[in-house]
């Protein structure tokens, strides 16, 4: 039970490794509180957790809205007493195409939801598990951010996933001393909903790029983000930590 009893705020959690991770951490004893702009889905995965003996609640909402992150916090706090952590998921890829042809509107929506809603999660969040003493906090990155060897296509998110990094970098140091550790998760070609589900050809296609020649499933991201939240990682704050089957090594 590697998060026995914490109250852990999960975003983008009405699927894919979002919702894949509100199912382990609730399993490992959390507990959780979903957020997504899905009402239905957040709806039947805090019912599957409420049957399996685990505890959940949910408020649906966007992570650019300011002051759903405050909701959610504040959620926590009435139905568990307090927050412990979060695991700030939600993103969105956007439209695919050369800067020089992206709209603006496309541009914009890439860091709202990706980046400027990290920042008013951590705003919401750090507050709150300051007064705890001590805390963990896991932001959805990408190893597209990282080292992405100019994959085409892609400069909004890039973007958007690198300043994520540099975001949880200075997160972390500022907040290290008060028992707070701030990391990003990076996965690699992930099988979602938005990942390629259901699509057998661009599946085999992108998993072929990376030298493990598989995509991971959504549980295996989620046992990553486990891990940075629990007291395992104990030592780890303002790391980027890579979860991309080999994908950085063989871009760089």
């Amino acid at each position: 039970m590697e998060l026995e009893s914490k109250s852990i705020i999960i975003t983008g959690a009405s699927s894919g490794i979002g919702a894949a991770a509100a199912l382990l951490f609730a399993a490992e004893g959390a507990n959780v509180v979903l957020g997504s702009r899905r009402s239905a889905e957040l709806e039947t995965l805090a019912g599957t957790i409420n049957r399996d003996n685990g505890r959940a609640v949910y408020l649906a909402g966007d992570v650019t809205d300011d002051g759903y992150a405050d909701a959610l916090v504040d959620l926590a706090k009435k139905e568990f007493g307090g927050l412990d952590g979060a695991f700030n998921n939600a993103g969105i890829v956007g439209e695919m195409g050369p800067i020089p042809d992206m709209k603006i509107g496309n541009w914009s929506d890439v860091i709202s939801v990706n980046l400027t809603g990290a920042f008013l999660a951590a705003k919401a969040q750090i507050p709150v598990i300051r007064k705890q003493g001590r805390g963990s906090i896991v932001f959805t990155s990408s190893f597209v951010g990282f080292s992405n060897g100019g994959m085409p296509g892609m400069g909004a998110y890039a973007a958007s996933k690198a300043g994520l990094i540099g975001l949880v970098q200075s997160l972390a140091s500022d907040h290290a001393a008060e028992g707070i550790r701030v990391n990003a998760l990076l996965p690699g070609g992930t099988i979602t909903p938005s990942g390629g589900e259901g699509n057998p050809a661009a599946l085999e296609f992108i998993a072929n790029l990376h030298p493990m020649k598989r995509m991971a499933t959504a549980k295996e991201i989620a046992q990553a983000a486990l891990f940075l939240l629990s007291d395992r990682a104990s030592f780890i704050t303002g790391s980027p930590m890579i979860a991309d089957g080999g994908m950085s090594v063989r871009l760089t």
